[in-house]
């Protein structure tokens, strides 16, 4: 990269970087691979632009060719591996850091889509959506487009925020991959919550969890309507939490 950085700089737009990560026993350090592997390209990357006189006034981003967990059986076919909650919890930490880094992140490109190591899952008369899969859904169809600024550290919870398109919602996004349930304490600047609410949530007991085709989900994405909202919100164990929140 370091080459191709310095020496091809006047032919470039994007700039490709891909990873994958293994099995870890800890479910913490398990979820945190992943964004730590794109916290560490970004700091790289970042890194270059004050460096090389080559990168001077240039606005070379990263495009994430590949990106995902893979270790495992293959269980449905050649490299069909299986995932499972942790996984889910870590691909949607790993949007956050991407979504915190939007500003140098161009695109990604997760690998792959059905069987291999896809986020759906086949038989000869079934598919299933593996939880990986579940948590790339849930953002596509739910977080917003235009990022927030979040200031306090929330460890060991992982948060980011975004408003809709109209700005008349504010999504909030948190990845809980402990086996402790939080409150987490808001203190939103510039706008006014309306009270009620959306959460969407991924959850299960065993981080092991996983959905097979043929079978009923053990993962799901469960939808709820909240009223009362005020400066807090609620965070299950093992989870990822979309809430959407209308502003006045």
């Amino acid at each position: 990269i370091r080459p191709s950085m310095k020496n091809c700089a006047e032919h470039m737009d994007l700039i490709s970087e891909h990873f994958y990560k293994g099995a870890k026993e800890s479910v913490m350090e398990h979820v945190r691979q992943a964004p730590d592997a794109v916290r560490g390209k970004v700091t790289a990357h970042r890194d270059y632009r004050k460096k090389f006189e080559s990168l001077k006034g240039k606005d070379i981003r990263i495009a994430i060719d590949e990106w995902n967990y893979w270790y495992g059986k293959h269980i449905f076919g050649e490299l069909g591996t299986r995932y499972f909650l942790r996984d889910a919890l870590g691909i949607a930490a790993g949007l956050h850091e991407m979504i915190r880094s939007s500003d140098i992140v161009f695109m990604a490109n997760y690998a792959q889509t059905v069987n291999v190591i896809g986020a759906i899952k086949t038989t000869k008369t079934d598919a299933a959506f593996e939880t990986t899969g579940l948590a790339l859904k849930l953002y596509r169809q739910h977080f917003g487009t235009l990022p927030v600024a979040v200031t306090a550290d929330a460890y060991p919870l992982d948060v980011v925020a975004a408003w809709t398109n109209d700005r008349k919602a504010l999504t909030v996004a948190i990845v809980n991959p402990t086996e402790h349930k939080y409150e987490l304490a808001m203190d939103v600047k510039g706008a006014r919550l309306s009270g009620v609410g959306r959460l969407w949530l991924i959850a299960h007991s065993d981080p092991m969890a996983y959905n097979e085709p043929g079978k009923p989900p053990e993962v799901v994405i469960e939808e709820k309507l909240l009223h009362g909202i005020s400066n807090k919100l609620s965070v299950p164990p093992l989870s990822i939490c979309l809430y959407e929140l209308p502003v006045r």
